[in-house]
């Protein structure tokens, strides 16, 4: 066994291997980069969710495989778009309303392979 040290923290979560901090905080960048794309399977999910949010409903579309400045690039373009509001959470994006439609289509024509998730 090598070198030993925490891989999980039941407060934190998954901890980056370089740093030693939660993915989140990594100061590592490249790092946590890396991890994110390599927990997808190479399909675009995108589903609409109300949880946590007292009926109102958000697009959300996880998947991508990107990370850092190029998640937010992407998600400030495709609000600009939509002509609705955002955010990046988690290495998701969260679309305000139901933009399910609309999405699929503008990620299919940027080349992903796209699914619609959920109802």
């Amino acid at each position: 066994m090598s070198g030993g040290g925490f891989v999980y923290s039941t407060q934190h979560g998954k901890l980056c291997p370089g740093c030693g901090r939660p993915l989140a905080g990594c100061a590592c960048e490249r790092m946590r980069d890396e991890a994110l794309r390599a927990a997808g399977d190479g399909v675009v999910r995108v589903a609409r969710s109300t949880k946590g949010r007292k009926g109102s409903g958000v697009t959300v579309v996880s998947g991508l495989g990107l990370g850092g400045a190029d998640l937010k690039a992407l998600a400030k373009e495709l609000k600009k778009k939509l002509g609705t509001g955002g955010a990046v959470k988690d290495g998701d994006l969260e679309f305000q309303g139901e933009q399910r439609d609309k999405l699929v289509a503008l990620l299919e024509a940027r080349g992903y392979r796209v699914r619609r998730s959920g109802g």
